[in-house]
């Protein structure tokens, strides 16, 4: 039997560790490089890890007999912002990283710090978990932190709208394929925020209030950094 999950055991925050500490290295290093030669290795690199991982996951699924719809359809939030993650990567653009930016900050660290999971490290399970939700957490952070893109006033009304997109995407999948896309249906088995919310279905209202609360949240920083400068 494989080890089981424990929330916050060494294992698990050594993941949320890496998911930061690395984006911070990366950028250092391709600072370092005038020609912007280290920085493309490093976006691609990243691509790589991300959709590589992705194809790992579904082929641990198939040896295991967990291969279903439900498991491999990219209909999670956090599979959302992978793909934003991925383009924002490999062809830089506004709308794919604020997407990725707003969606892991917002979304993915949450399953990051809570992650709905049973199997513990080395389980490649655990493995495979960690470096999709941290990979694109780290995605996010080095766009930001190396490749010079940010959040603008228009990014809060864009990314709300696309993730009002996502909520009746997810929704219509859920009622097609009897699936929980989001936490839509029910909540998580493991403990998460979403415990501390009301019953279903009305914590889906609450989520919306939330992901209203959290993009303001995390455009504050370049907010406060604008004012700072006209100053």
């Amino acid at each position: 039997m494989p080890d089981s999950f424990t929330r916050f055991g060494s294992a698990h925050i050594g993941a949320i560790l890496l998911a930061f500490t690395a984006p911070l290295v990366l950028s250092a290093l391709a600072r370092r490089d005038a020609d912007g030669a280290a920085s493309r290795i490093i976006r691609w690199t990243l691509v790589a890890v991300l959709v590589g991982n992705r194809a790992l996951r579904i082929l641990l699924l198939h040896r295991e007999g967990e291969l279903t719809i439900e498991s491999v359809a990219p209909m999670h939030l956090c599979d959302w912002a992978s793909i934003a993650a991925v383009i924002t990567l490999a062809y830089p653009n506004q709308w794919a990283y604020e997407l990725c930016y707003f969606w892991a900050m917002g979304g993915t660290l949450q399953a990051l710090v809570t992650p709905d999971l049973a199997y513990g490290f080395p389980d490649p399970r655990f493995i495979t978990f960690f470096i999709s939700h941290g990979g694109v957490i780290a995605a996010a952070l080095y766009a930001t932190l190396c490749m010079g893109m940010r959040p603008v006033p228009m990014s809060i009304v864009r990314v709300l709208a696309w993730s009002a997109v996502y909520l009746m995407a997810a929704m219509a999948a859920n009622f097609l394929l009897d699936a929980n896309f989001g936490y839509l249906r029910a909540k998580p088995s493991q403990t998460s925020v979403l415990d501390y919310l009301a019953p279903w279905p009305y914590y889906v209202v609450q989520l919306v209030v939330l992901a209203i609360a959290s993009t303001l949240f995390y455009y504050a920083p370049f907010f406060i950094i604008d004012r700072l400068k006209r100053r």
